[in-house]
């Protein structure tokens, strides 16, 4: 996985800059009074090829990095972070602008690819609960069976099911995920 700022060095797809998430983080002083840490754009920024743009907002348990930012630039993540949360936001392009292959190649480097006879090429499971939330634009939600269009303030609680995301609309969608390790048999 490489992490940039832009996907404007991805040369199979159209140079586009990504739209960056405004992060603002609160802290005490020295005097235990509550204050701004930081206001600025997400530091970690991951782009794959045959992935979409998802920027990593913050992480705690093991997946979080050392020191005052626990998801600084450079910083590679999973689907979740073992024993704590991750937020990330995705931006989905429309399904026809995918390298299948490519996709197929980075779900299995994360070990979460169905591999049986899916009908969509987004077909993935993850061992956590995550809520899912569209902040812009639209898109399917797919389970084994059924699907669903999800629109500007819907929320899916994804329960450790095999799903896809399925975008049909010809336009980004943008989402926000977070996303929470579940420990099976617990």
């Amino acid at each position: 996985m490489t992490t940039e700022a832009t996907i404007e060095q991805r040369p199979e797809k159209p140079r586009t800059l990504h739209r960056p998430v405004r992060r603002i983080v609160t802290g005490e002083n020295a005097q235990g009074k509550s204050v701004f840490v930081s206001d600025g754009p997400t530091p970690n920024h991951t782009t794959d090829p045959g992935s979409p743009v998802a920027q990593v907002v913050w992480v705690s348990g093991e997946a979080a990095a050392a020191g005052d930012d626990p998801a600084p630039a450079g910083k590679a993540f999973g689907f979740h972070s073992k024993g704590g949360s991750l937020l990330r936001v995705v931006d989905f392009p429309p399904d026809e602008s995918y390298d299948t292959k490519e996709l197929a190649r980075f779900l299995d480097d994360h070990g979460v690819r169905d591999k049986s006879d899916a009908r969509h090429f987004w077909f993935h499971k993850t061992e956590s609960l995550d809520y899912a939330i569209v902040l812009e634009g639209e898109i399917y939600a797919m389970m084994d069976e059924g699907e669903t269009l999800m629109r500007p303030g819907d929320i899916l609680i994804q329960r450790a099911t095999n799903h896809s995301w399925s975008n049909r609309s010809g336009k980004p969608c943008r989402m926000a995920f977070v996303l929470l390790d579940l420990e099976l048999g617990a």
